[in-house]
């Protein structure tokens, strides 16, 4: 299996990993599957996030995803935070192996539990995620757009 130099960087040195104790949004989700779980933990400010972390148990690319994830939702708004798709995830890694491209989704569903998290600490509606009618059931070909 081929990694891109950007996954294996992110995998060896991750960025924005552990937990932020003042988080006021989290957000875990996992594959049964594979075995693959995330936690984001978000600090937001004035619709800013302001800090994000992450902690992952899985293999690499998981980690990489996570990883990248983080960078680029990090000083964003929630709304603009809450349009990453596992795609923009996959781009910014240069490439997943078609096999792991679960762990894009992975990221993208972490990030809108966390966002969901904060919005209902926050008083306010969630919004809907586009997995979560299926979240235990994802397959391989519906998880690119």
């Amino acid at each position: 299996m081929e990694y891109s130099d950007k996954v294996l960087e992110h995998f060896y040195s991750p960025r924005n990993v552990g937990t932020l104790p003042d988080a006021n949004g989290i957000g875990e989700a996992g594959d049964a599957n594979c075995g693959d779980i995330m936690k984001i933990y978000l600090k937001v400010e004035e619709n800013i996030i302001k800090d994000v972390r992450f902690m992952t148990f899985g293999c690499g690319s998981a980690i990489a995803s996570s990883s990248i994830a983080t960078e680029l939702i990090k000083g964003k708004t929630i709304e603009e935070a809450w349009s990453l798709t596992n795609k923009s995830v996959i781009e910014a890694l240069d490439g997943l192996p078609s096999s792991k491209i679960h762990c894009s989704v992975l990221a993208e569903q972490t990030i809108h539990r966390a966002i969901n998290n904060y919005r209902i600490a926050m008083g306010l509606e969630t919004w809907k995620d586009k997995y979560e009618e299926n979240s235990d059931e994802l397959h391989e070909e519906d998880r690119i757009e």
